[in-house]
């Protein structure tokens, strides 16, 4: 059995309460580890050992933080089989998947961050030859990064990364369901360099110790990515003591499918932009409007696709493993329950899969329903898409701003003038145009409406976890 203990001051540490909770490998149903609950005692010890490596950390010159955050990104690397396999153990999620992106991207996110903080600019302001004015961004000292269980060590490392690099000590919380690899990363941490404090990692329920991370008066800023409904939580709280906060939150993400696309490559990347990871990423599209002209033909290969998709054991060769969690499965499946009561035909799937005793769902197509039932309205996070008919720009306009939120869109089109056209009018952060998961690390990531507040990667993550301070020199 494995014991997930917190990192605290550069070493592990039992919870102060001695409880542990259930950490279960989705593929198969079954426990594999024991994961520290921690509490407001084990919160204090970290938040002292962060503010003692704080004057340390910020004052090590940019090449010397760098010099770490290179090291643990070689690091990430040589370990990438192991904590692959992790991923998928704590996740369900295919290993073949965690080794070609979740850890690869782990290791990106620390070598882009290494780098942006040697070539970021500072601003320079010349008042006619009265006086310079100069900015100079501090790093805030203690901040909360709180990651999800969808991409566990990939946007744990999303959030530290910056944090870290920006000179700032971190205490992180990932999430109870997946706590596996971000646990080892801590024992890379060590081998990396970084000084006792500067990173540490508390474990336990997010309406726990998470909500104990945010109320704390110590931590200067909290970097959050899950649910919308935690999110408004979280920024109610940080509101009360004027804490910087960054929401990553939910997406309903519109997939737009013009006549006029490339029909092939249209099909291909809506299958993995629907079911990569079981559905389970935010940047998934959940509802696909495909212009009247191919609404048929296009329903047909695209079905006919998912239905050859291989769904099973994660440690295998296949296109979707297990949901993350019983719970989760039993959400997914209520949802199509639903969109069934309210007149929904199903395509294809729509039912869990026995297998190993873990948590599988058949990827699912719906067709029939209009966008403003509730499956077309709210966040599944699973692999179940709708299929929904639209005539012109202006009828998909509206249908794909019909949801509260606005995280990400595709839009399918060889008319580049309507793909702008149409990309400015969709209320969503993140727009692809004939694309799905380019990624650009330094862009601005975030969402509009329910979809978050702040923007992460490049410099919008830098800005985040600094103080611009304005000195102004008279000449």
């Amino acid at each position: 059995m494995i014991i997930i203990d917190n990192y605290i001051g550069g070493s592990f540490h039992k919870p102060e309460s001695g409880q542990y909770l259930d950490n279960v490998n989705p593929a198969v149903g079954e426990v594999f580890a024991r994961t520290a609950s921690s509490s407001s005692k084990d919160l204090e010890e970290a938040v002292r050992a962060a503010t003692a490596a704080f004057d340390e950390w910020s004052r090590k010159t940019l090449a010397q933080r760098s010099k770490i955050l290179h090291k643990l990104a070689d690091l990430i690397d040589e370990n990438l089989e192991d904590l692959a396999r992790a991923e998928s153990q704590d996740n369900g999620k295919p290993v073949a998947l965690a080794r070609r992106v979740d850890i690869p991207r782990a290791a990106a996110n620390f070598r882009f961050f290494a780098s942006a903080i040697i070539n970021e600019s500072s601003e320079a302001h010349v008042m006619e030859g009265e006086a310079v004015n100069y900015t100079r961004r501090a790093p805030l000292g203690v901040v909360g990064c709180i990651s999800p269980w969808n991409l566990p060590l990939y946007l744990f490392t999303w959030k530290i990364a910056p944090a870290l690099a920006a000179g700032n000590c971190v205490i992180a919380k990932p999430s109870e369901v997946t706590p596996y690899t971000a646990f080892l990363l801590c024992q890379l941490a060590n081998e990396a360099g970084f000084p006792p404090g500067v990173l540490n990692v508390l474990h336990g329920r997010g309406a726990e110790i998470g909500q104990l991370l945010v109320d704390h008066p110590e931590v200067k800023a909290i970097s959050f990515t899950g649910g919308t409904q935690t999110g408004r939580i979280i920024g109610q709280a940080a509101a009360r003591q004027f804490k910087k906060v960054s929401l990553e939150l939910g997406g309903k993400n519109p997939v737009v499918i013009f006549d006029d696309c490339h029909f092939e490559e249209a099909v291909r990347t809506t299958i993995e932009s629907s079911f990569t990871n079981q559905g389970e990423i935010c940047l998934c599209g959940s509802r696909i409007f495909i212009q009247e002209g191919i609404y048929e033909r296009f329903k047909a290969a695209f079905v006919d696709r998912v239905r050859a998709l291989k769904v099973g054991d994660p440690s295998k060769e296949v296109d979707m493993g297990a949901l993350v969690s019983r719970e989760h499965m039993e959400k997914v499946d209520t949802y199509v329950a639903g969109a069934r009561t309210e007149g929904g035909k199903i395509l294809t799937g729509g039912k869990r899969i026995t297998l190993m005793n873990g948590f599988y769902y058949e990827p699912t197509v719906i067709e029939g329903l209009d966008e403003f039932c509730q499956i077309n309205q709210e966040e599944v996070f699973g692999p179940v898409v709708t299929l929904i008919p639209f005539t012109d720009e202006s009828d998909v306009v509206k249908k794909a701003n019909s949801t509260p939120y606005g995280l990400a869109a595709v839009i399918w089109t060889e008319n580049l003038k309507r793909a702008h056209a149409v990309a400015h009018q969709i209320k969503s952060g993140i727009i692809w145009i004939n694309c799905w998961m380019l990624r650009d690390l330094r862009t601005p990531f975030g969402g509009m409406k329910s979809s978050g507040v702040g923007r992460e990667g490049g410099s919008e993550a830098l800005r985040f976890f600094t103080e611009p301070q304005n000195i102004c020199v008279k000449l």
